[in-house]
């Protein structure tokens, strides 16, 4: 009978989530191969809040964070490497590359080492991945841009940092929203490195060779760089798609109240990287019916709720959401199929 009533409670805590293994002594690295914009500074600036609380409340040992000093995968895979020697019990890593750093992330899976990825996610198959369908957020752009710009037009597309598996989701949805709005033709491409200081120089770069342009799809993090460019140039002003930085939205409003400019923002949330984080502390905590691709939606703001969330950004930062524990362990039972 006590043996039912055991296998009875286990099953339970299986069925809940409830954790099953101490992780008071595990150590968490955190491998990041870029910091330089807003949406990066306001992504370690969770992690950093949540995995710090967690530490005090001796969930885990340690939650380090590590940036390379440069965006190289070379530099990143050497990181990891590193990582597997002094120790950790796993990795959450934001990724230079969706495939170039699989041999270093399988090492670290044969050395017993969890590895979750986000954001820029990797393929190897052992690895995690957190994952935001950045293609569908691509396509929507082009979707609401046919809204604002019913007749269509000439749109430049200003893309993110090469190489990177966001990079080329966003990118391909873009294509795949004009394919179904032939209205609609890129006429030039620039790489804005998702920042507003590059995207601007890209964009002024480009446009005196550009045809007339009704419409902007980017990344974000580059939508109030293009604007300040079109605006020195003196060319008529476009409809952007912005990317939830405080001082994007902060411009939409001011164009807002002044003549009814319409548009639509859409990022991942940069505190992704503490989803992260507590999906690798439940991989340690014995958890094994965590599937290795979890699905967590954008967020999105329209013409109709951005002013609301706007407060709430602080100066020069980007609209987030912080994750719980208890928030990780519903995104994994949503994921979980039925």
């Amino acid at each position: 009978m006590k043996k039912l009533l055991a296998l009875s409670a286990l099953a339970a805590m299986l069925a809940s989530g409830t954790a099953l293994a101490d992780t008071s002594g595990k150590k968490i690295a955190f491998s990041n191969n870029y910091a330089g914009n807003s949406w990066r500074q306001a992504m370690l600036d969770s992690y950093g809040i949540v995995t710090k609380k967690a530490v005090d409340d001796k969930i885990v040992a340690a939650a380090d964070v590590f940036t390379t000093a440069d965006k190289e995968v070379p530099t990143q895979a050497a990181q990891v490497q590193n990582l597997i020697l002094q120790g950790y019990d796993a990795i959450v890593i934001n990724a230079a590359s969706p495939d170039a750093l699989n041999g270093a992330i399988k090492q670290a899976c044969d050395a017993g080492i969890t590895v979750v990825s986000f954001d820029g996610t990797v393929t190897e198959p052992c690895a995690y991945r957190v994952v935001v369908d950045f293609k569908d957020m691509g396509k929507q752009e082009v979707e609401q841009m046919a809204k604002f710009q019913p007749k269509g037009g000439n749109l430049l597309e200003i893309r993110g940092l090469a190489g990177t598996s966001i990079d080329d989701a966003i990118h391909a949805g873009i294509l795949e929203g004009v394919a179904a709005h032939p209205e609609f033709k890129i006429v030039g491409s620039v790489t804005g490195d998702w920042d507003q200081t590059t995207a601007q120089k890209a964009v002024a770069t480009i446009l005196p060779s550009l045809p007339d342009v009704v419409g902007i799809v980017d990344q974000g993090g580059d939508g109030y760089g293009a604007a300040q460019a079109f605006a020195a140039a003196g060319k008529p002003r476009p409809t952007i798609i912005m990317g939830n930085r405080q001082d994007e939205l902060k411009w939409w409003k001011e164009q807002k109240e002044k003549d009814g400019y319409q548009t639509w923002s859409a990022s991942i949330a940069p505190g992704v990287s503490t989803l992260a984080f507590w999906v690798a502390q439940q991989v340690l905590d014995g958890r094994k019916d965590i599937p290795h691709d979890l699905l967590v939606p954008y967020l999105a703001f329209t013409q109709d709720d951005f002013e609301a969330a706007l407060p709430n950004i602080k100066e020069g930062g980007v609209a987030t959401h912080e994750y719980t524990q208890e928030d990780a362990i519903a995104a994994i039972k949503a994921n979980i199929k039925q």
